[in-house]
């Protein structure tokens, strides 16, 4: 959806200066000369953001920016105000009534998008919606440390996913890295030497191209004051050395937005799998959790009747997958879907210590539970 921007001004230069500004991205202007004009514009078409001058005849901005924040259909639209040099102090004099910025005139196209760009997501001209990546689709990860040794780390906990690691050393190389191609995700080491770490962090931050990327800090547990100014910073999450690559993994998949279902859950043959990881910790029964509704729903919808539990490679039974467990049998009884568990010696000794589970009956493969159901 094409991001609608409003700019209000009795200056038909400036209104044009904006209409050029936002030429190369993926914006519809709409245009007022006044705060009248203005406030009958944004009813109409509910723009994403307004831009505002201050001085104008019939309405000033002032008082269109007071009727805009009191009406209760409008007064979510962020507002940044265009003034002249020695209108600085009125704005923040009305800054109060709810302003998100402000841009003193003359100014230049660059500032303006960025201005603009740090309150709603601009987008490039011509680019297409995003498309929701799987956990199983190529995604681009760049690591910043200075240290190979760590870059290499990382590809090789990652090799068994279609996932690219690009590794730099500095934060020149990654600037420019950004530049040729912009990454799904970056990883920086918090270690690197004159704070480079929140310099390049506030450089990435400051780009309209690559504001939204997910950015984790990367150190050691016990640098307890760098991870304190990485999180006061911004830093998406903190990714602890040696790295655990399953949390990693989880981390880049939310923080990217990556489908994960595949991993748990198979249709065909007449039949949905659900099949259960070796851990299943609180982490991973709510990421499961997350999509069974939604995947129960795709399986009815497509004719499937029959959902196999496989909880064959699961290392232990807890509480939390009991508990998923018990809330997916009830989803299938109200669905009127047959149902059968898998486990494996474990899981169902362990089954018999719980009074939730202490009845469960377990097929010993996949393939008993189809024939048993």
């Amino acid at each position: 959806m094409r991001l609608k921007i409003l700019t209000v001004d009795d200056s038909k230069t400036v209104r044009i200066i904006v209409k050029k500004s936002f030429k190369g991205f993926d914006c519809e202007i709409t245009e007022a000369q006044n705060g009248v004009e203005g406030l009958a514009m944004a009813a109409k078409v509910n723009p994403d953001i307004i831009l505002l001058d201050i001085t104008m005849p019939v309405m000033d901005g002032v008082e269109m920016l007071t009727k805009l924040k009191s009406d209760p259909a409008l007064k979510a639209i962020p507002v940044i105000m265009l003034t002249a040099e020695a209108g600085r102090e009125n704005v923040m004099k009305i800054a109060k009534i709810g302003v998100r910025d402000y841009i003193v005139k003359p100014f230049k196209e660059d500032v303006l998008v960025d201005k603009v760009s740090r309150v709603v997501d601009l987008r490039p001209a011509g680019e297409a919606e995003p498309v929701q990546k799987k956990i199983d689709d190529p995604i681009d990860i760049l690591v910043v440390d200075d240290k190979p040794a760590i870059i290499n780390q990382v590809k090789e906990g990652v090799a068994h996913t279609p996932w690219n690691i690009h590794g730099v050393s500095s934060t020149g190389e990654a600037i420019d890295f950004c530049q040729k191609k912009i990454p799904d995700c970056i990883v920086i080491s918090l270690s690197l030497p004159e704070d480079a770490a929140i310099t390049l962090f506030r450089i990435i931050r400051s780009n309209a191209k690559t504001k939204y990327i997910p950015l984790f800090g990367l150190s050691v547990k016990t640098a307890v004051e760098e991870q304190a100014r990485a999180q006061q910073a911004g830093f998406s999450t903190i990714i602890h050395k040696p790295i655990d690559f399953e949390e990693f993994e989880n981390k880049v998949g939310k923080a990217v937005n990556l489908d994960a279902s595949g991993k748990y859950f198979e249709m065909g043959e007449g039949y949905m799998t659900v099949k259960l990881p070796k851990t299943c910790n609180a982490s991973v029964v709510n990421e499961v959790s997350t999509y069974l509704k939604a995947k129960t729903s795709e399986a009815v919808n497509s004719g499937i009747s029959k959902i196999i539990f496989d909880a064959q490679g699961v290392s232990s039974l807890n509480m939390d997958l009991i508990k998923l467990l018990l809330h997916s049998m009830k989803t299938c009884r109200d669905l009127s879907l047959k149902y059968a568990l898998t486990g494996n010696d474990v899981v169902i000794e362990e089954s018999k210590k719980f009074e939730e589970s202490k009845d469960w009956k377990f097929c010993d493969s996949v393939e008993t539970a189809k024939a048993s159901i």
